[in-house]
């Protein structure tokens, strides 16, 4: 039996990695794409191994003119087939605000964040055969899309784009594919928080818990397996959505 193909950008390291090492366990062949290095981070190497997988990774500048058609063209010269699942879990993250935004930062953010994720949404829409089963697109979000606060501004209009294509795309390409997205709250704090503001931000949420790597790659195995779901968006963010911040959170729980 062949096994379901999967690409997830960023998929060679921190979130990126914990999706691809799950969707290994769950038996798919995976197009792990990297920015810069399309080698996987240690622990994913460990776990594609343990899992016997089949996988190849691509390198792909996504702020060059053309990177999302000529990624799609890497992976189906590669594997001969289009994925069976797309997970676009590539991001950056800038700390402008509205006092300090340059037209280069909105659209470097808008170009990796929104536009290429939409890119190989569609390139994939219109190269699946006819005769395939639906596949599955999972758009990787941020819980602030529903409360946005007033720090990182480029990266939240990029991530609220993103978001507003879920529902269009799932429309448009019915026909062939099924479009979702999943949205984390505070994941990886990257030594940015110290123990006692981390505890503060927790105490927070209405969950009293951050969310963990693995929780997210739950959400997106999910949506992939789900074949009467389309357009929807799952938060995965101890409950963070459901509040309002004035600021980041890297600002919060310091008192």
């Amino acid at each position: 039996m062949t096994r379901p193909l999967a690409l997830v950008t960023g998929g060679v390291k921190r979130v990126g990695a914990a999706i691809a090492a799950r969707l290994a366990d769950a038996g798919y062949a995976l197009a792990l794409h990297g920015n810069s290095d399309a080698t996987p981070e240690e622990g994913l190497a460990k776990k594609l191994a343990e899992a016997d997988c089949k996988w190849s990774g691509f390198q792909q500048d996504f702020l060059e003119e053309g990177a999302a058609e000529a990624l799609m063209d890497q992976i189906v010269d590669h594997f001969g087939r289009t994925p069976d699942l797309i997970v676009n879990s590539a991001s950056i993250f800038g700390q402008d605000n509205v006092g300090e935004i340059l037209e280069k930062d909105l659209q470097d953010h808008l170009r990796v964040n929104s536009l290429v994720p939409v890119l190989l949404t569609t390139a994939l829409h219109h190269r699946r055969p006819e005769d395939s089963d639906r596949a599955c697109v999972v758009q990787i979000l941020d819980q602030r899309i529903r409360n946005p606060n007033r720090d990182q501004l480029s990266y939240t209009l990029s991530k609220q784009a993103l978001a507003g294509s879920v529902r269009s795309l799932a429309v448009a390409c019915a026909d062939k594919l099924r479009v979702n997205g999943v949205a984390p709250g505070l994941t990886l704090t990257a030594g940015e928080y110290g123990e006692e503001q981390l505890a503060n931000i927790t105490a927070m949420m209405p969950l009293d818990r951050l969310p963990v790597p693995d929780d997210i790659a739950d959400a997106v195995l999910y949506l992939a397996g789900a074949k009467s779901v389309t357009g929807q968006i799952v938060y995965v963010d101890g409950g963070a959505s459901l509040k309002s911040f004035d600021r980041d959170f890297v600002h919060l729980g310091k008192d």
